[in-house]
């Protein structure tokens, strides 16, 4: 057999593994309905379910207060708290306001950062699971131009 030929395979057989590990959780994720839900109210019923949901000011939610390019805006999400299993953030203004789903490990720290779409000036939230309950805090954006909607 050609050496060339079964690296080649093995290139290939790797990358068709990596989309089929990471392919369960983004059919997961849109069999839920919460990315394609238009309303906070249903993102938040399809993610959480009847769990508890409390305002708490151990979730640390940095986003600017004004985004001059709604295509692009730098958010992170941290906390402290124990057993957290779950971070979501939602844009209520955005046409399908869930943002962004980070499954946390139990070994993982609770500290995700990303970039967001906002379409119009809004009341961003962040959502953090646990077993028990939901933690939330909301924070308001506005946005000069760019977004969803253009």
């Amino acid at each position: 057999m050609n050496t060339n030929f079964s690296r080649r395979w093995f290139v290939k057989s790797l990358a068709a593994v990596a989309v089929m590990v990471s392919l369960p959780g983004a059919v997961f994720a849109r069999a839920t309905g919460a990315f394609s839900a238009d309303k906070t109210d249903k993102v938040v019923e399809t993610l959480f379910g009847d769990l508890p949901i409390e305002e708490s000011a151990n979730v640390t939610f940095r986003l600017p207060d004004i985004a001059e390019n709604g295509a692009v805006v730098p958010v992170t999400v941290a906390t402290e708290i124990e057993g957290v299993t779950q971070i979501a953030i939602v844009i209520d203004g955005n046409p399908n306001p869930l943002s962004a789903v980070f499954d946390i490990g139990e070994t993982s720290l609770a500290d995700v950062s990303t970039r967001i779409k906002i379409g119009k000036s809004s009341v961003a939230r962040a959502y953090v699971k646990t077993d028990a309950r939901v933690f939330m805090t909301t924070r308001e954006v506005k946005v000069t131009i760019g977004g969803c909607g253009g």
